[in-house]
């Protein structure tokens, strides 16, 4: 059920850590759904309110350095 390159790479980890591909499988899946309800979140950086909610300036990606560090970092001194 697994793709070729996958069952090998999982396989060669597996035989490092002295488990059988099964367990490294289980450990995954567990590891994977700790504290995962089953819901889809939105991405935690896009559901940050608290750095700035307002809107975002046309020229934020050009000037990010004077948006946060309020100075041109692209003129040399």
């Amino acid at each position: 059920m697994l793709p070729v390159d996958l069952k090998q790479r999982a396989s060669s980890l597996a035989e490092r850590l002295g488990i059988s591909l099964g367990e490294l499988i289980r450990r995954s899946l567990e590891a994977a759904l700790r504290g995962n309800s089953g819901e889809v979140r939105e991405d935690p950086f896009f559901e940050d309110r608290a750095v700035y909610a307002g809107p975002v300036p046309p020229n934020l990606s050009a000037d990010h350095d004077e948006f946060l560090y309020g100075e041109d970092r692209n003129d040399d001194p």
